[in-house]
């Protein structure tokens, strides 16, 4: 995807796989700001002129797997690249057709990361504990998927925990709320909790309103696919794409936010945040519930190739996403 392949290519125009380029949202759809010159800047030089010594390897890269279109040097020191409206836009037709890999990238490779036992959420004594070992087994799974190399434990248990409700017996607090709001609903509460952070009330938990994260992630990936279930019943699908037909803000915003979904699962990993990559998570469900939204998406009788290219990212993106966090992805609710 975009952020994997442009993480790549500035590190190389950079002479390095020793840095991090900390990608960061250069101000707008498609365009992605590296601080990786005020790292590379020794004693006396100016961020700058590394910066436009970077932008100018890029652009002089005769096949750039994306166009990019601008790449400059911003503020103090910042490198800020933007991709042409078509590679943008084309991200529809490469996520769809990824699958779970589109969350996938390189940016851990070489490291090792501990992979604890799958966290028994019914099992534990309180919320505290089960959000540290959600927390401990999520970290590990995104560094996976941003290709660091998992060290299984000798103690560490051949079959996961069961991800069916806990019986009655088990009475403690967390076992009572995946009783009452479900298992995937806590399973989310859970890893969107930052660090010392309160877990909603079971009753919070288990609404169906797009107030709650917790379903409304879901939800998002149902909305996504029941526009292509009902192209489908009218005999449409997915055929020739031209990106140019994707221009509403809402669409590029989505494009955007699929974008990032490489980097977002390496930064938490890194991290140890997995509360931030369902941060992400919540945002990337957003765009798309936005679009979905959107007259283009909702007339299906007259939906375009591009818009179903569109909703099939949006729906693979999420899908992907609530994988890595243990979580189903329905196709209804």
């Amino acid at each position: 995807m975009i952020t994997a392949w442009l993480r790549r290519a500035i590190l190389a125009a950079a002479g390095t796989d020793e840095e991090d380029p900390l990608l960061r949202p250069g101000g707008g759809p498609g365009s992605y700001a590296s601080s990786l010159p005020f790292r590379l800047a020794g004693p006396g030089q100016d961020p700058r002129e590394i910066a436009k010594a970077l932008a100018a390897r890029l652009l002089a890269e005769p096949e750039s797997e994306p166009d990019i279109a601008t790449a400059t040097a911003t503020g103090p020191g910042y490198l800020t690249v933007t991709v042409t409206h078509d590679t943008l836009a084309g991200l529809a037709v490469r996520v769809a057709e990824a699958g779970e890999a589109c969350a996938t990238s390189d940016a851990l490779r070489g490291r090792t990361v501990p992979a604890p036992p799958a966290a028994d959420l019914a099992a534990a004594p309180d919320w505290p504990q089960a959000r540290a070992a959600l927390a401990a087994e999520l970290t590990a799974r995104l560094a996976t998927a941003a290709g660091a190399t998992p060290i299984y434990s000798p103690e560490r248990p051949l079959v996961p925990p069961s991800s069916l409700p806990p019986s009655a017996s088990q009475a403690g607090p967390v076992a009572a709320a995946v009783l009452y709001a479900g298992y995937d609903a806590v399973r989310f509460a859970l890893a969107r909790t930052a660090p010392g952070g309160e877990v909603p009330e079971a009753a919070t938990i288990a609404r169906h309103m797009l107030t709650n994260p917790a379903y409304a992630v879901r939800y998002a990936h149902a909305a996504a696919a029941a526009v292509l279930r009902w192209a489908a019943t009218l005999g449409t699908r997915p055929a020739e794409f031209q990106p140019r037909l994707l221009t509403q803000p809402e669409e590029l915003a989505l494009l955007d936010a699929l974008s990032w979904l490489p980097e977002r699962v390496a930064m938490a990993a890194r991290r140890g945040r997995p509360d931030e990559f369902a941060g992400y998570l919540e945002e990337l469900a957003a765009r798309t519930l936005d679009t979905m939204s959107t007259s283009g998406f909702t007339n299906v009788s007259a939906i375009s190739s591009e818009r179903l290219w569109l909703a099939a990212a949006a729906r693979t993106g999420l899908a992907a996403s609530l994988g890595l966090l243990g979580i189903g992805a329905p196709e209804r609710l």
